[in-house]
């Protein structure tokens, strides 16, 4: 008995340690750098380097020092649609603010989610331009009519265009920003005219430019990726570290045939997606002041003399929902990052959409899903509390052993598993429930840490956000409360020592539990009570058939 319970906080113990060392060290954001020695100064531009492709030979413009919010701003395009609110600089054309008016700010619930914004505090914007000589980048003023652009109803795309010539080489270059209904896709696209002499060479970047740190509101405790990722064919997602971009060691394909590249955050990404089949180059560097840019450089093809060339590339940039992401890009799914355990956390986060559509309550979906779990592990379940009553049984004889054979250990362990033997009971029959629980134990909880759909997902009275902490840590005690009641159901370790460990235990993880998502603790509070309720079951059962031997 000594040897299960110990074996039994040892496996606790060790998926507690699993949990603390993936919070620790699960990508957490890279250290900002210091502004690089290579920024020269010009006037007027961000701290952005403009991207060179390692095969062309347009010259770019030189990056300066200082912040993208040193940009000059343009004129500004305010557009609104059903599901989020941009704003567009005619300085080059960026992507500055985008809201996502179907989603509450992390910290301050009544302000609606910022996934863009350029403030002294946190800048994250998207930038577009052309490589070749002489052509518009974002850093170039374009001529955009200010305002604000609303999406109509029985409207199902919004277009922002802007233009830009030069009257020296006669080239001339619309950007236009469209915009859908119920959809966070938006697609920038480019009209190149050439109405010179020469054959112009085109090529196109977009990239995602932002600061090293994590978003507001994430908890010190619980740490999720922000940084850069991609997705190749060949080399599949791959994420792309702060520190590894300050340092230089990225590794990830320069070039490709297909993919794309973002910026993940906790439940939200950004990525440029282009289609698949046409060659690509794949960039990140550090811009200095805490700025990073990652992005993607596009061979468009030669304009001639007379002629135009047209092309556009999409931009997600909303929640990291999975079907929509399936949906848009190969591998874009990948982002909704599960860990180790994604074999097993996405079928349960997929049995729990299910249920959700039937009930319409991420909590109560829970619930179901736990007794669903219950119901499947039951055969395993009725041979380890079984087994506990075998032990629970043996008690009162364990006790006289260890009187009779004082502090000899040798001899005590040898009749412990003669008796064992004699009875035909497995010690560690009761353990092998728990060990199965704990793999399903950490992949529900990355489903309910990386599933935007359960952000701010409220259940009853005062959860309102299952992937957040219990407020009042009502669940957390609850379900420290119904693990001292099945500490009493087991049998009570023959050392003291061991039996005040295993009192102790459940406060200890109480406390623990206090910082994880209390739909996570919803799961381990309905688990203990339903386990409670079999093992008493399977007790009184078990002592009733004893009981009936003797008779």
């Amino acid at each position: 008995m000594d040897t299960q319970r110990l074996i039994l906080f040892v496996v606790f113990s060790f998926s507690l340690l699993m949990l603390w060392e993936a919070w620790q060290k699960q990508d957490q954001p890279g250290v900002v750098a210091p502004p690089t020695a290579q920024v020269a100064a010009q006037p007027g531009v961000a701290g952005v380097p403009v991207p060179t492709p390692s095969q062309s030979a347009a010259a770019a413009p030189a990056p300066s020092a200082g912040s993208a919010a040193a940009l000059i701003n343009g004129a500004r395009a305010v557009v609104v649609t059903d599901v989020l609110r941009a704003e567009i600089d005619a300085n080059g054309g960026d992507l500055r603010s985008l809201a996502l008016t179907r989603y509450q700010d992390a910290v301050d619930k009544k302000k609606t989610l910022l996934l863009f914004e350029q403030t002294p505090g946190h800048e994250y914007i998207a930038q577009s331009g052309l490589l070749g000589a002489g052509l518009p980048t974002h850093k170039t003023l374009f001529q955009l009519t200010p305002g604000t652009y609303s999406l109509a109803a029985g409207q199902d795309t919004l277009q922002v265009p802007m233009t830009w010539t030069d009257p020296a080489t006669g080239m001339k270059v619309i950007k236009t920003y469209t915009f859908h209904r119920d959809s966070y896709e938006i697609n920038v696209g480019y009209q190149v005219s050439n109405e010179g002499k020469q054959a112009q060479p085109v090529s196109a970047y977009f990239q995602l430019v932002r600061d090293g740190k994590a978003p507001e509101g994430e908890s010190h405790f619980i740490h999720t990726y922000t940084g850069p990722a991609l997705f190749t064919e060949q080399s599949k997602f791959k994420k792309i570290d702060f520190k590894a971009i300050d340092k230089g060691e990225t590794d990830y394909p320069k070039f490709a045939n297909d993919g794309w590249m973002g910026m993940v955050q906790h439940h939200f990404v950004a990525a440029w997606l282009p289609k698949n089949g046409t060659k690509r180059e794949f960039y990140t560097r550090p811009d200095g002041n805490g700025l990073y840019s990652a992005g993607i450089i596009l061979p468009e093809g030669t304009v001639q003399p007379g002629a135009s060339l047209s092309f556009t590339t999409p931009l997600y940039a909303g929640p990291q929902e999975q079907k929509t992401l399936t949906a848009l890009a190969p591998g874009l799914d990948y982002v909704v990052d599960y860990g180790w355990l994604t074999p097993i956390s996405a079928p349960i986060f997929w049995t729990l959409q299910h249920i959700h559509k039937l009930v319409g309550n991420w909590g109560w979906s829970i619930v179901i899903l736990t007794i669903l779990l219950k119901l499947m592990f039951f055969p395993l379940s009725a041979k380890s509390y079984k087994s506990m009553a075998q032990m629970r049984g043996l008690a009162p004889r364990l006790a006289r052993l260890k009187e009779q054979f004082g502090d000899d250990r040798q001899k005590l362990h040898q009749a412990m598993m003669d008796l064992y033997k004699t009875e035909k009971i497995n010690p560690l029959g009761g353990c092998l429930p728990v060990v199965v629980q704990i793999p399903v134990f950490i992949a529900l909880y990355w489903a309910l840490l990386g599933s935007v759909e359960m952000r701010q997902a409220p259940f009853i009275l005062w959860i309102h956000d299952l992937s957040a902490p219990d407020p009042f840590y009502i669940l957390p005690i609850l379900m420290g409360i119904t693990m001292i009641v099945q500490t009493r159901l087991n049998p009570t370790p023959p050392d003291p020592i061991q039996a005040k460990v295993m009192m102790i235990m459940p406060v200890a993880f109480s406390v623990f539990f206090f910082f994880f998502p209390a739909g996570l603790v919803l799961y381990w509070l309905v688990n203990n009570l339903i386990s409670i309720s079999q093992q008493w079951y399977i007790t009184r059962k078990f002592e009733a058939s004893k009981t009936g031997d003797k008779r």
